[in-house]
């Protein structure tokens, strides 16, 4: 029974990633191009996670300074503080830079999320938001020039794993944008 439990997850989770595959590709292709334009710009991805998105975004960090696949130079990205993200944000963010906000799914997580977002838009700051359903009150605070990716679920252990993939993905395609395909650098070597 539990070995079916365990493979059911597998199965799940599988099938969730062919959801967003094509529900969601759009949208982290113009994450994608949101982050390369600030990091090409001069600009700063500042990050902050909600809830499990806490646990993602110094992972995402650490990618997108140190190396994802690829050895390159360091990519501008800081991680907010947990104890006062918005204050840090006010005092050191600019208008170059963008919002990268992970998990804000959930009332209290879009409450918590919600005057983050506020800041960044009075410095007229991009944000890109990594959600799921359920943060509708987040998503009428968002303009036009941010990114909505909201994976279409509600449990919390498959939200995250989509996170994750939508993360590695905005590594991988800053780094192809930047860096060219590895690929097809690969053939040409």
């Amino acid at each position: 029974m539990l070995l079916q439990r365990i493979q059911q997850q597998f199965i799940d989770s599988a099938d969730l990633g062919y959801q967003c595959a094509e529900a969601l590709g759009a949208q982290v292709e113009a994450a994608i191009s949101a982050v390369q334009a600030v990091v090409t710009g001069g600009g700063k991805v500042w990050v902050h996670g909600v809830g499990a998105g806490a646990a993602l975004a110094p992972l995402f960090v650490a990618q997108f300074v140190g190396t994802y696949d690829r050895d390159r130079p360091g990519l501008p990205a800081v991680q907010l503080p947990a104890d006062a993200p918005v204050r840090s944000l006010a005092a050191l963010a600019t208008a170059d830079d963008l919002l990268l906000l992970i998990g804000a799914q959930g009332g209290a997580a879009v409450a918590a999320a919600q005057p983050l977002v506020d800041a960044a838009h009075e410095r007229d700051m991009p944000v890109v938001v990594l959600g799921a359903l359920g943060n509708g009150l987040l998503t009428h605070g968002l303009r036009d020039t941010d990114v909505n990716v909201c994976v279409p679920h509600t449990r919390a252990a498959r939200i995250t794993e989509m996170h994750l993939l939508v993360l590695n993905c905005v590594c991988d395609g800053v780094d192809a944008l930047l860096l060219g395909d590895a690929a097809e650098m690969e053939m040409a070597a």
